[in-house]
């Protein structure tokens, strides 16, 4: 944590300086960012999910995101944009819709599922989440 990041906490959000976020949809195959939302620094990451997918034209393969995006809403959305859901579950989570329910599975208790038999690690790589780094390289090089 900066000093900026100590001071706002400690004495709240100064008159003249506060912060702006930037939300990236990116196509990890290309680096080439598709969607993009700024925001104020209090909307949190899953407020603008929905935003974030609605600005992506054409088919989505994919959505994988960290554990900010561990809600609900974001899952519905995906599933409404046919994506696959590579999105860690919380350390703490439990299944939302358990195996007796006659509706199909959860994508997001599937993952539970799979992470709780072959551990956090393997999972990442067999969903594909790794990839998840290469859009994180297409903020470095905005950044730089």
């Amino acid at each position: 944590m900066g000093v900026g990041e100590w001071k706002t906490r400690i004495h709240g959000i100064g008159k003249r300086r506060t912060w702006r976020k930037l939300h990236l949809g990116v196509n990890e195959a290309t680096g080439e960012i598709v969607a993009a939302v700024v925001t104020t620094n209090d909307i949190s990451d899953d407020q603008v999910f929905c935003d974030l997918l609605d600005g992506v034209e054409g088919e989505i393969a994919q959505v994988s995101g960290d554990g900010a995006y561990d809600k609900c809403k974001c899952y519905e959305k995906a599933r409404q944009k046919g994506a696959k859901i590579t999105i860690p579950p919380r350390k703490n989570a439990v299944i939302w819709q358990h195996g007796n329910c006659r509706g199909t599975p959860h994508p997001r208790d599937e993952n539970l599922r799979r992470i709780r038999i072959c551990g956090r690690k393997k999972w990442k790589h067999e969903s594909g989440y790794h990839r998840r780094s290469l859009s994180e390289t297409t903020m470095f090089r905005l950044k730089a």
